[in-house]
Protein backbone atom coordinates (compact mmCIF):
# COMPACT_ATOMS: atom_id res chain seq x y z
CA UNK A 1 0.00 0.00 0.00
CA UNK A 2 2.92 2.36 0.22
CA UNK A 3 2.48 3.36 -3.47
CA UNK A 4 -1.02 4.24 -2.84
CA UNK A 5 -2.34 7.70 -4.17
CA UNK A 6 -3.64 10.33 -1.78
CA UNK A 7 -6.38 12.25 -1.41
CA UNK A 8 -7.26 15.19 0.80
CA UNK A 9 -11.04 15.91 1.55
CA UNK A 10 -12.48 18.63 3.19
CA UNK A 11 -15.41 18.96 5.60
CA UNK A 12 -15.47 14.91 6.79
CA UNK A 13 -16.71 15.46 9.98
CA UNK A 14 -19.81 14.12 8.18
CA UNK A 15 -22.33 14.09 5.33
CA UNK A 16 -20.59 13.66 1.99
CA UNK A 17 -16.97 14.34 3.38
CA UNK A 18 -17.27 11.45 5.55
CA UNK A 19 -18.86 8.78 3.06
CA UNK A 20 -16.34 9.97 0.60
CA UNK A 21 -13.39 9.32 2.92
CA UNK A 22 -15.33 6.09 3.67
CA UNK A 23 -15.27 5.09 0.05
CA UNK A 24 -11.69 6.40 -1.16
CA UNK A 25 -10.33 4.02 2.00
CA UNK A 26 -12.25 1.13 0.81
CA UNK A 27 -10.50 1.67 -2.57
CA UNK A 28 -6.86 1.59 -0.87
CA UNK A 29 -6.13 5.00 -1.11
CA UNK A 30 -4.75 7.22 1.67
CA UNK A 31 -6.87 9.42 3.32
CA UNK A 32 -5.99 12.83 4.73
CA UNK A 33 -9.89 13.66 6.48
CA UNK A 34 -9.76 16.93 7.53
CA UNK A 35 -12.42 18.61 9.86
CA UNK A 36 -12.38 21.69 12.25
CA UNK A 37 -12.56 19.86 15.01
CA UNK A 38 -10.68 16.39 14.37
CA UNK A 39 -12.34 13.17 15.71
CA UNK A 40 -10.07 9.92 15.34
CA UNK A 41 -13.84 7.97 15.84
CA UNK A 42 -15.78 8.45 13.01
CA UNK A 43 -13.88 6.15 10.71
CA UNK A 44 -12.15 2.69 10.84
CA UNK A 45 -8.84 2.75 12.07
CA UNK A 46 -6.76 2.53 9.04
CA UNK A 47 -2.52 3.13 8.23
CA UNK A 48 -4.23 4.70 5.21
CA UNK A 49 -5.99 7.26 7.40
CA UNK A 50 -4.90 10.17 8.80
CA UNK A 51 -7.32 12.93 10.34
CA UNK A 52 -6.13 16.86 10.13
CA UNK A 53 -7.43 19.85 11.56
CA UNK A 54 -8.39 22.25 8.94
CA UNK A 55 -10.79 25.76 8.94
CA UNK A 56 -10.98 26.59 5.08
CA UNK A 57 -11.48 30.00 6.34
CA UNK A 58 -8.26 30.14 7.61
CA UNK A 59 -4.85 31.11 5.57
CA UNK A 60 -2.21 29.61 8.66
CA UNK A 61 -4.79 26.64 9.38
CA UNK A 62 -4.94 25.84 5.46
CA UNK A 63 -0.92 26.08 5.06
CA UNK A 64 -0.67 23.99 8.78
CA UNK A 65 -2.65 21.05 7.17
CA UNK A 66 -1.55 21.46 3.57
CA UNK A 67 2.03 20.79 4.87
CA UNK A 68 1.59 18.19 7.17
CA UNK A 69 -0.23 16.43 4.80
CA UNK A 70 2.67 16.32 2.46
CA UNK A 71 2.09 14.95 -1.21
CA UNK A 72 -0.90 14.59 -2.53
CA UNK A 73 -2.88 13.33 -5.76
CA UNK A 74 -6.20 14.79 -5.61
CA UNK A 75 -8.12 17.37 -3.86
CA UNK A 76 -11.56 17.41 -2.84
CA UNK A 77 -13.53 20.50 -1.73
CA UNK A 78 -16.71 19.27 -0.13
CA UNK A 79 -16.58 22.08 3.07
CA UNK A 80 -19.09 23.98 3.16
CA UNK A 81 -22.05 26.12 4.95
CA UNK A 82 -25.95 26.05 4.07
CA UNK A 83 -28.48 29.02 4.52
CA UNK A 84 -31.89 28.52 3.96
CA UNK A 85 -33.26 32.17 4.71
CA UNK A 86 -35.07 35.17 2.85
CA UNK A 87 -32.55 37.69 2.38
CA UNK A 88 -34.44 40.39 3.71
CA UNK A 89 -33.32 38.93 6.93
CA UNK A 90 -30.11 37.96 6.21
CA UNK A 91 -26.89 39.95 7.71
CA UNK A 92 -24.17 40.58 5.53
CA UNK A 93 -22.08 38.75 8.61
CA UNK A 94 -24.40 35.71 7.58
CA UNK A 95 -23.72 36.75 3.87
CA UNK A 96 -19.57 36.67 4.55
CA UNK A 97 -19.58 33.55 6.47
CA UNK A 98 -21.31 31.77 3.82
CA UNK A 99 -18.73 32.77 1.05
CA UNK A 100 -15.74 33.14 3.21
CA UNK A 101 -16.59 28.97 3.30
CA UNK A 102 -18.03 27.66 0.33
CA UNK A 103 -16.31 30.11 -2.40
CA UNK A 104 -13.40 31.44 -0.68
CA UNK A 105 -12.60 28.10 1.19
CA UNK A 106 -12.18 26.23 -2.25
CA UNK A 107 -10.02 29.00 -3.81
CA UNK A 108 -7.73 28.97 -0.76
CA UNK A 109 -7.16 25.37 -0.88
CA UNK A 110 -6.75 25.24 -4.17
CA UNK A 111 -4.16 27.71 -4.55
CA UNK A 112 -2.50 25.83 -1.83
CA UNK A 113 -2.31 22.43 -3.43
CA UNK A 114 -1.17 24.05 -6.82
CA UNK A 115 2.38 24.46 -7.11
CA UNK A 116 2.90 20.70 -6.37
CA UNK A 117 0.57 19.83 -8.88
CA UNK A 118 1.76 22.05 -11.54
CA UNK A 119 5.58 20.68 -10.86
CA UNK A 120 4.28 17.10 -11.05
CA UNK A 121 2.47 17.44 -14.34
CA UNK A 122 -0.15 15.43 -12.02
CA UNK A 123 -2.98 16.08 -9.85
CA UNK A 124 -6.73 16.03 -9.47
CA UNK A 125 -9.38 19.45 -7.99
CA UNK A 126 -13.01 18.24 -7.25
CA UNK A 127 -14.84 20.99 -5.88
CA UNK A 128 -18.63 19.55 -4.93
CA UNK A 129 -21.27 22.33 -5.17
CA UNK A 130 -24.79 21.72 -5.65
CA UNK A 131 -27.79 21.52 -8.27
CA UNK A 132 -29.39 24.38 -6.36
CA UNK A 133 -26.98 26.04 -9.39
CA UNK A 134 -29.37 24.33 -12.22
CA UNK A 135 -33.01 25.31 -10.66
CA UNK A 136 -33.19 28.50 -8.54
CA UNK A 137 -34.83 27.78 -5.44
CA UNK A 138 -36.80 30.04 -2.98
CA UNK A 139 -34.57 31.19 0.09
CA UNK A 140 -31.63 30.06 -0.95
CA UNK A 141 -30.01 33.22 -2.95
CA UNK A 142 -27.08 33.34 -0.96
CA UNK A 143 -26.50 30.48 -0.43
CA UNK A 144 -26.92 29.28 -4.22
CA UNK A 145 -24.87 31.89 -5.48
CA UNK A 146 -21.86 31.19 -3.55
CA UNK A 147 -21.90 28.03 -5.63
CA UNK A 148 -22.74 29.40 -8.50
CA UNK A 149 -19.42 31.46 -8.66
CA UNK A 150 -17.47 27.97 -7.36
CA UNK A 151 -19.01 26.85 -10.65
CA UNK A 152 -17.50 29.43 -12.66
CA UNK A 153 -14.65 29.63 -10.72
CA UNK A 154 -13.77 25.73 -11.48
CA UNK A 155 -14.82 25.72 -15.06
CA UNK A 156 -12.54 28.47 -15.84
CA UNK A 157 -10.14 27.18 -13.84
CA UNK A 158 -10.14 23.44 -15.83
CA UNK A 159 -9.05 25.75 -18.91
CA UNK A 160 -6.47 27.03 -16.98
CA UNK A 161 -4.49 24.27 -15.41
CA UNK A 162 -5.35 21.90 -18.59
CA UNK A 163 -1.55 22.57 -20.15
CA UNK A 164 0.04 21.48 -17.05
CA UNK A 165 -1.72 18.12 -17.09
CA UNK A 166 -4.11 18.99 -13.85
CA UNK A 167 -8.26 18.28 -14.37
CA UNK A 168 -10.30 19.88 -11.83
CA UNK A 169 -14.18 18.99 -12.25
CA UNK A 170 -17.10 19.67 -10.38
CA UNK A 171 -19.81 16.83 -8.56
CA UNK A 172 -23.27 18.61 -8.19
CA UNK A 173 -25.77 16.68 -5.41
CA UNK A 174 -29.01 16.80 -4.94
CA UNK A 175 -31.33 17.63 -2.31
CA UNK A 176 -29.70 15.68 0.54
CA UNK A 177 -32.49 15.65 3.91
CA UNK A 178 -30.16 13.45 5.71
CA UNK A 179 -26.88 15.78 5.98
CA UNK A 180 -26.49 18.56 8.16
CA UNK A 181 -27.65 20.99 5.81
CA UNK A 182 -31.24 22.09 7.34
CA UNK A 183 -29.22 22.43 10.83
CA UNK A 184 -26.48 24.39 9.51
CA UNK A 185 -29.47 26.32 7.99
CA UNK A 186 -31.27 26.71 10.78
CA UNK A 187 -28.09 28.21 12.54
CA UNK A 188 -28.15 30.64 10.55
CA UNK A 189 -31.14 31.95 10.94
CA UNK A 190 -30.94 34.54 13.74
CA UNK A 191 -33.88 36.44 14.82
CA UNK A 192 -33.58 39.12 11.97
CA UNK A 193 -36.42 37.36 9.66
CA UNK A 194 -39.12 39.60 9.53
CA UNK A 195 -42.21 37.96 10.74
CA UNK A 196 -44.32 37.97 7.08
CA UNK A 197 -42.24 35.54 6.03
CA UNK A 198 -42.29 32.33 8.89
CA UNK A 199 -45.23 30.72 7.09
CA UNK A 200 -43.14 30.48 4.01
CA UNK A 201 -40.06 29.47 5.31
CA UNK A 202 -41.59 26.62 7.29
CA UNK A 203 -43.16 25.50 4.39
CA UNK A 204 -39.70 25.51 2.59
CA UNK A 205 -38.42 23.88 5.91
CA UNK A 206 -40.35 20.98 5.19
CA UNK A 207 -39.78 20.46 1.22
CA UNK A 208 -35.90 20.21 2.22
CA UNK A 209 -36.45 17.42 4.55
CA UNK A 210 -39.23 15.50 2.37
CA UNK A 211 -38.42 12.06 1.81
CA UNK A 212 -41.23 11.29 -0.30
CA UNK A 213 -39.58 12.35 -3.49
CA UNK A 214 -36.15 11.19 -5.14
CA UNK A 215 -33.45 12.83 -3.47
CA UNK A 216 -29.62 12.35 -3.11
CA UNK A 217 -27.12 10.03 -0.55
CA UNK A 218 -24.18 10.84 0.64
CA UNK A 219 -22.65 7.21 -1.01
CA UNK A 220 -24.43 9.18 -4.20
CA UNK A 221 -21.58 12.20 -3.70
CA UNK A 222 -18.73 9.81 -2.61
CA UNK A 223 -19.50 7.67 -5.82
CA UNK A 224 -19.88 10.83 -8.05
CA UNK A 225 -16.10 11.63 -6.76
CA UNK A 226 -14.72 8.79 -7.16
CA UNK A 227 -15.52 9.30 -11.30
CA UNK A 228 -14.16 12.74 -11.12
CA UNK A 229 -11.09 11.32 -9.52
CA UNK A 230 -10.60 8.43 -10.72
CA UNK A 231 -11.91 8.67 -14.19
CA UNK A 232 -9.81 11.04 -17.25
CA UNK A 233 -12.39 10.99 -19.38
CA UNK A 234 -15.02 11.90 -16.16
CA UNK A 235 -17.34 14.90 -17.78
CA UNK A 236 -17.01 18.81 -16.03
CA UNK A 237 -20.11 18.50 -14.61
CA UNK A 238 -21.16 15.02 -12.29
CA UNK A 239 -24.94 14.80 -10.83
CA UNK A 240 -25.13 12.95 -7.83
CA UNK A 241 -28.27 11.70 -7.05
CA UNK A 242 -31.57 10.50 -8.56
CA UNK A 243 -33.27 13.90 -7.91
CA UNK A 244 -29.69 15.75 -9.76
CA UNK A 245 -29.54 13.19 -12.29
CA UNK A 246 -32.77 14.05 -13.40
CA UNK A 247 -32.25 17.58 -13.24
CA UNK A 248 -29.40 17.73 -14.88
CA UNK A 249 -31.08 15.57 -17.74
CA UNK A 250 -34.42 18.19 -18.01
Amino acid sequence: MSNSPTVLITGCSSGFGLETARLFLDKGWRVVATMRTPREDLLPRSDLLRVLPLDVTDIESIRRCVEAAGPIDALVNNAGVGMLRPLEGTTLDNVREVFETNMLGTIAMTQAVLPQFRQRRAGVVVNVTSTVTLKPLPLLSVYTSSKAAVNAFTESLALELAAFDVRVRLVLPGRAPSTSFGSNARRLMGDTVPDVYAEFMQREFAAVQDTNTPVTHAQDVAEAVWQAVTDPAAPMRIPAGADAVALAGA
